[in-house]
């Protein structure tokens, strides 16, 4: 069967990196996130992924980076079983599909209508689950979320497409409607923002990337009082590192000796509110 995809702008277009990434690490031998359903997609609609120039070690890290956000949204769940969950900027992420859902908690995957168009095609509905059409600049659309349970809320390489203070506004409503909860989200060094600009891995990302980065894990802190780091989470400081393959292993063994050159690179930022 064939299947007919909105024509998506640039941004939208983005959602392909991520996507791409974690299907070439299912085709490993060893998968790291083991994320099928994205691989399936990527077939299903025939999606040249290699002008991308994902390097191999691209994708791992992103799977690593995606497994880390399943951790702390599975985590955030399994204390809070009545919880909301809200995946920012979702992508053709199945993300929900990966994590242990009791009957009890509302899942929303956020992004723009055409990649909500494009979800209902090619990802399976699952009870509880909701596909949320969302431009999340809006200040209106949490209207369509409960706000009266705690709240789990990812967002994968999205923070890359905001300046910060657009960024922390987000947060900001996100914080405000709900009685509690966690954030967590990957972070752009001021060093990755300008490796950015040259890394022919980001090529297609690069001319919408609009985030300055920053380099200390407290600066969302001053953002909103509520807002506290949980976790600093160094991914080359993560046990998962053993499954890299040899040379990947050894260099990020090398730069986990140092906090400086770890936060160059993988890092998700765990907070709570």
């Amino acid at each position: 069967m064939t299947i007919t995809l909105p024509e998506f702008d640039q941004l939208e277009d983005s959602l392909w990196l991520t996507l791409c990434g974690r299907a070439l690490d299912n085709r490993r031998d060893h998968p790291l996130l083991g994320d099928e359903r994205a691989d399936e997609i990527v077939r299903a609609v025939d999606y040249d992924y290699r002008k991308l120039k994902i390097a191999s070690s691209s994708a791992i890290y992103i799977a690593h980076r995606a497994l880390k956000l399943d951790q702390v949204a599975q985590d955030f769940i399994t204390r809070h079983p009545d919880a909301i969950g809200l995946d920012l900027g979702a992508g053709l992420d199945s993300r929900a599909s990966r994590l242990d859902l009791p009957s009890t908690v509302d899942w929303y995957d956020v992004d723009f209508p055409d990649v909500v168009t494009a979800r209902q095609q090619l990802i399976p509905a699952q009870e509880r689950v909701h596909n949320l059409a969302a431009d999340i600049s809006d200040p209106g659309w949490l209207d369509a979320v409960a706000s009266d349970r705690p709240a789990v809320v990812v967002a994968d390489g999205l923070l890359a497409f905001f300046p910060l203070a657009e960024w922390s506004a987000i947060l900001g409503r996100i914080i405000d409607h709900f009685p509690s909860g966690e954030i967590a989200f990957n972070a752009y060094s001021t060093f990755a923002v300008k490796a950015a600009k040259i890394y022919p891995g980001a090529k297609a990302v690069r001319a919408i990337m609009r985030s300055e980065g920053f380099d200390d894990p407290r600066t969302p802190e001053s953002w909103n009082p509520k807002l506290k780091l949980v976790k600093e989470i160094l991914l080359t400081r993560e046990p998962e590192v053993a499954q890299f393959p040899a040379g990947l292993r050894w260099a990020n063994r090398l730069s986990a000796h140092s906090e400086s050159l770890s936060r160059r690179g993988n890092v998700v930022l765990r907070y709570r509110f």
